[in-house]
């Protein structure tokens, strides 16, 4: 992160707003390699019957039995997809998985308000019963996935992993996950009109949405990220993550703090000279695959 993106960053101010968006994404455009001759692209593949369950598939031709990184976008529940055609996100996270030696998957999944909790969670079962069964003919390992998500689709991410009742297999099927930016525990949230789009209009009924406690209690590795400038309320969750996890493990999560990015970045930041969240990102799933 240089002094000058640091800075321009911060001008944007904190909140998730429409001159932050692109504000942001005008920064880091310029900044991506972009596509790479070795990596192999398929696209638009099929995981399950809606018309949004769709994936793309980057791979180098020789790579075989390696990890696969999925990634989920974010969009406040209700917007978002896996590639835009005027930016080069989020093909960058797939290029650069590939380049580092992975299969990397880039994903679209069911909106809000039409589709509610646990479309999320239900979504990303479907991905990894998906991967499971078709993964390897790409190079992939099917025993080596991790999940990373941002913002929104860092909560379904959290879904995936805390509500059993929607795992592809037991444990999951999943080597780990990354959860950037993310909104854990529903009850304690601050809700905005994209909540509601997702959990729905009566908050007594957000309950059962919590990712808090299975977050806490489970066996997949895990991988936590807030940046310096996302709003308040990420900042709490992440605060609070912190805290319940102290008092269940007498231990610190792995939680980092992403000095100079703001809520968007860390992710457009992948596949460019601005490397940090990159290596972190790609040495969790070496780590979690060994």
């Amino acid at each position: 992160m240089t002094p000058d993106l640091r800075k321009a960053l911060e001008e944007l101010g904190r909140e998730i707003s429409p001159s932050m968006l692109t504000g942001t994404t005008a920064l880091f455009a310029p900044l991506a390699k972009g596509s790479d001759p070795i990596v192999e692209v398929t696209r638009d593949l099929q995981y399950g019957d809606d018309p949004r369950h769709r994936l793309d598939l980057f791979r180098k031709a020789d790579t075989a039995g390696a990890p696969v990184l999925v990634f989920v976008h974010g969009g406040g529940f209700v917007m978002g997809d896996k590639r835009s055609a005027e930016t080069p996100f989020y093909d960058n996270i797939g290029v650069a998985a590939a380049l580092a030696g992975y299969v990397g998957v880039t994903i679209t999944y069911r909106l809000a308000p039409a589709n509610r909790f646990p479309s999320g969670p239900e979504d990303l079962g479907a991905v990894v019963r998906w991967l499971k069964a078709n993964v390897a003919q790409y190079g992939g390992d099917p025993d080596k996935i991790v999940l990373a998500g941002q913002s929104a689709g860092a909560t379904h991410v959290a879904g995936y992993v805390a509500h059993k009742a929607h795992h592809a297999q037991a444990g999951g099927g999943i080597a780990g996950a990354i959860l950037m930016s993310g909104l854990y525990d529903t009850l304690s949230c601050t809700p905005n009109p994209f909540h509601v789009a997702y959990y729905g209009d009566d908050r007594a009924g957000w309950g059962p949405a919590s990712c808090m406690a299975g977050l806490l209690n489970t066996a997949i590795p895990l991988m936590l990220t807030v940046s310096e400038f996302d709003p308040e309320d990420f900042q709490r969750q992440a605060a609070q993550f912190v805290g319940a996890w102290g008092v269940a493990h007498a231990a610190y999560p792995e939680m980092h703090y992403l000095a100079g990015h703001n809520h968007l970045s860390p992710a457009q930041s992948i596949g460019s000279e601005i490397k940090s969240i990159e290596r972190m990102v790609m040495g969790f799933v070496k780590r979690v695959t060994r």
